[in-house]
This record gives structure tokens, C-alpha cells and sequence, in this order.
């Protein structure tokens, strides 16, 4: 069933977010207002070493007030190919280049709120290049063995939507 949207008008905007309430109308006629945010697109890597491990941050999430496993990601900037942001996002947030990166994952993290759209890629190896340059990303930049992952969700030690996803299909696709 496929809901029809009158009109949407935006409630707050700046440069991150853009919160909208739409005025949309379900196949039975029941019309109301819903809440949703625009997000520019999002990209990331999961960075492989060759010897089972995965390259990951841990940090800390104010907003939940938690703290966990994440992949570099950040934001794609104008001009920017969801491939060149996601390489960016590893050197800046874990001081290591990856490899040549290739398609993995493509997911829309909540797309019953938000429109975000998330590109993720994985690369096989990566050099050594200095310290992050945004050192206030993570507590710790680590390589985690891949044959952790369900032990981590398990243990709330992996929660963020996008890298839990990320991590777990390449965990059910890897050959063992």
C-alpha cells in the first residue's frame, strides 16, 4: 500500500538535518501529519587485514549515552562520490589509507523516520599513515577479529545500525 504525500514543509534546517512534517494520506483515506528528516547521504568501509580482522573504532555515543564498535563513516560531501567519502572517513578517523575499496552493503537506516542513505564498501588491506586526524572520533582506533561480531552484538558491544549491518552480512558471507 503505497501512501500518498500532499505537502511537506520544513520545521528546522541547518547543514546535518533537515526536519520536515508532511502532510501524507493512507490508501483508506486516513490522512495525518507525520515528522521525518532529510539527511545528505552517508559512507563508510569495513577495512579487512587478511588475517580475519576488521579495522574499527570504539567510541562514544552521547546521545545514547553508550559506547561501541563502529566503522569509520561520516558524511559525503558535495562533489564527492560515496566511494571517495567512505576512503576519507577511514584515513581520517583511523590514520590508515585503505585499500581499493569496492561495493559491500547499501542500507537505509530508518527509512520509517529518515530518508539517509548509507554506502558502505570494504577494502582488503590498508597502510599505516599517521594518527587519526580527528582524534575525537573514537577512544580507540583497533582490529577486531571478524569471528567476534556475533559475540559483540550479543554483548551490546556492536549496536550502531550501519555498522552492525555492515559487519554481520560480511560475517554470513564470508567462506569458512
Amino acid at each position: 500500500m503505497r501512501w500518498t504525500v500532499h505537502s511537506e514543509k520544513s520545521l528546522y534546517t541547518d547543514p546535518w538535518i533537515d526536519v520536515r512534517a508532511a502532510d501524507v494520506e493512507l490508501p483508506d483515506g486516513h490522512r495525518f501529519d507525520h515528522r521525518l528528516v532529510r539527511r545528505p547521504p552517508g559512507a563508510g568501509a569495513v577495512v579487512r587485514d587478511g588475517q580475519g580482522r576488521v579495522l574499527l573504532l570504539w567510541r562514544h555515543r552521547f546521545i545514547t549515552d553508550t559506547w561501541g564498535y563502529e566503522i569509520p563513516m561520516g558524511g559525503v560531501h558535495p562533489g564527492e562520490s560515496p566511494e571517495q567519502a567512505a576512503a576519507r572517513e577511514v584515513r581520517e578517523e583511523t590514520g590508515w589509507r585503505p585499500g581499493p575499496l569496492r561495493p559491500l552493503l547499501y542500507t537505509q537506516p530508518s527509512s520509517g523516520l529518515m530518508d539517509s542513505e548509507h554506502h558502505v564498501f570494504t577494502a582488503e588491506g590498508a597502510q599505516r599513515i599517521g594518527e587519526p586526524e580527528d582524534a575525537w572520533e573514537s577512544e580507540r582506533v583497533e582490529w577486531v577479529a571478524l569471528e567476534r561480531v556475533p559475540a559483540l552484538v550479543r554483548e551490546r558491544r556492536l549496536v550502531s545500525g550501519t555498522s552492525l549491518s555492515a559487519l554481520l552480512y560480511l560475517y554470513a558471507t564470508e567462506p569458512r
